[in-house]
């Protein structure tokens, strides 16, 4: 029986990691085969693209072919055999997260990331994207407390998180069969119990 993919968007800083993590743990204790994985990234190639996505500034076309081309990989190598053998794959972001922050964030016209979709996924959809939703003054706040040092994303103005996370309530709206918006404001726990109630009827 095919497995169940399962993904997870949001603004930079909106807490999605973290609960990403909490959920793969959550299904193995269920005694699940659990494959976590992210976006850019997931495979020894994609990760090299994860490295200059995220360092390198270049035209919006070419970040946006090379996203694809990380997410091709990692369907290839990763999301698909998982899935076929019955696994239930926790992606941190997916093609939603292109449309989001491409389509979204950069201006680059919604039709031409449909294309490299349907190029490069077909027919194939998350059973189930959760996507976490903060006012980007919260998410920055939170962004500002960690010590990493931020990438090319998470160093954009606030305008461009604010034109993201329009894209994503697009994207729930356009999709309410598949998408649900979590309210990221609230305590782990609470979210955590969220996400149990939803995962159940998948």
């Amino acid at each position: 029986m095919r497995g169940r993919f399962i993904t997870f968007e949001g603004i930079d800083g909106a807490g999605k990691s973290t609960q990403h993590a909490w959920l793969a743990a959550h299904l193995r204790s269920l005694g699940h085969e659990v494959v976590a994985t992210r976006e850019p990234g997931g495979t020894p190639l994609g990760e090299k693209l994860r490295g200059l996505l995220l360092a390198e500034h270049m035209h919006i076309e070419t970040e946006a072919l090379l996203m694809f081309a990380a997410r091709r990989e990692h369907m290839a190598q990763v999301i698909e055999p998982a899935l076929a053998r019955g696994a239930w794959v926790v992606c941190d972001r997916f093609v939603d997260a292109s449309f989001a922050y491409q389509g979204g964030g950069r201006g680059l016209a919604w039709e031409k990331i449909a294309t490299l979709r349907d190029w490069t996924l077909g027919d194939l959809q998350p059973d189930i994207t959760f996507i976490f939703d903060v006012p980007v003054a919260t998410a920055q706040e939170r962004l500002a407390k960690t010590s990493n040092q931020p990438d090319r994303f998470e160093q954009e103005k606030a305008a461009f998180f604010e034109r993201v996370r329009i894209a994503y309530h697009r994207i729930a709206a356009e999709n309410p069969h598949r998408v649900t918006v979590i309210d990221a404001t609230q305590t782990p726990e609470f979210i955590n119990k969220l996400l149990k109630k939803s995962i159940a009827s998948i």
